[in-house]
């Protein structure tokens, strides 16, 4: 852990004082907050970047967490967030076709 602490889900003091432990816990304030979660989401991609097959899907669900609570922090949805997608992957596509670009002529 950073020696200053870290940014952790908001049960986790609750598990570590069920296991018999003390959590140190506080409160950020909104700037402190948005630099974490920003430190989170690169942690989160790091961890998915290492995972084997097995345990890719849970990294990828907790990066979609942190995307969600980044989203919140500028001030808009799920929804809101799912809507902006929609309209780019309509507009732009997807990834699903596998297109690599390597340039024009």
């Amino acid at each position: 852990m950073d020696v200053d602490g870290k940014l952790v889900r908001d049960r986790i003091p609750e598990i570590i004082s069920a296991s018999g432990a003390e959590p140190i816990t506080y409160r950020a304030g909104a700037a402190e907050y948005r630099r974490r979660l920003w430190g989170k989401l690169m942690e989160e991609v790091d961890e998915f970047l290492a995972a084997d097959r097995a345990t890719a899907v849970e990294e990828l669900a907790d990066i979609l967490e942190v995307v969600y609570a980044l989203a919140a922090d500028l001030g808009t949805t799920k929804e809101d967030l799912e809507a902006t997608r929609a309209t780019k992957a309509a507009e732009r596509g997807t990834f699903s076709n596998r297109v690599i670009w390597t340039g024009v002529r």
